[in-house]
């Protein structure tokens, strides 16, 4: 039975085995701009097809129900986006996503030192602007705009801290 195999289909092994420099590298070239080209290809559809995020108002609160220099938690635009509204003590309010831009850990209200506190690796960002006070942090939080409709608080829509919508 084995002898009909080889009789069937002869194969040189030392030569089937030998790959030449060139072959090898134009194999390599060929998958590496395969995979380049892919790359490209992904980046570019992921880019046209991504799903936009739409900032329909959402009602976070009532004025009458906010405390000066308390916060309250609240999702906007999707479920999943953290943000927080603050009722400073001088009677404003400002609102910022909730995610650290550092490693996105969830940053806190600390009234004592009216500043916004991620504890994970002791970063800090100002209530007023959402800037960098202390820590890793890399870039400002993003300010979420707000409109007082009467005695609501409605959320309109994330601002980047250079002004461009998120």
């Amino acid at each position: 039975m084995e002898e009909r195999l080889i009789d069937d289909f002869p194969v040189d092994w030392e030569e089937d085995h030998y790959v030449s420099r060139r072959e090898f590298f134009k194999f390599m070239t060929l998958a590496s701009g395969g995979l380049a080209l892919g790359t490209g290809a992904v980046a570019v559809i992921a880019n046209l097809v991504r799903a936009e995020i739409r900032f329909v108002p959402a009602l976070i609160a009532k004025v009458s129900d906010l405390v000066p220099g308390q916060a309250l938690a609240f999702t906007f635009p999707r479920p999943k986006d953290l943000c927080i509204l603050v009722a400073k003590k001088d009677g404003g309010i400002a609102a910022f996503t909730r995610r650290c831009t550092h490693l996105s850990c969830p940053v806190e209200w600390d009234p004592e030192r009216n500043r916004l506190f991620c504890p994970c690796h002791n970063g800090a960002f100002s209530i007023e602007t959402g800037e960098v006070l202390q820590g890793p942090p890399p870039h400002p939080l993003p300010r979420v705009s707000l409109e007082i409709r009467g005695d609501e608080i409605w959320a309109t829509g994330v601002v980047k801290s250079h002004g461009e919508e998120a």
